[in-house]
């Protein structure tokens, strides 16, 4: 397991003992947050790069970064792809 470079082996070892008794629901109730959190700083950095895009161009164009280009030709064959 890679150890985090910002955090001491006593830290880490507290932070998986309290995950260990948290439970199921409480970890995937983590795991939507961290998701939506990853989510939203990509699409932050979209808009610094694209400040002219509208919210339909950066959800394409975040749609493009998760999906591919290969999925979004597929999928959204008529929709000219969206620079990320």
């Amino acid at each position: 397991m890679t150890l985090p470079l910002d955090t001491s082996i006593e830290a880490r070892d507290v932070q998986r003992e309290i995950y260990r008794r948290l439970g199921g629901s409480e970890r995937v109730a983590i795991v939507f947050r961290l998701n939506a959190l990853v989510r939203e700083t990509a699409m932050a950095g979209i808009r610094r790069r694209h400040p002219s895009y509208a919210d339909a161009e950066v959800r394409a164009a975040f749609q493009r970064l998760t999906l591919g280009d290969d999925v979004m030709k597929k999928a959204f064959p008529d929709q000219e792809l969206v620079e990320p």
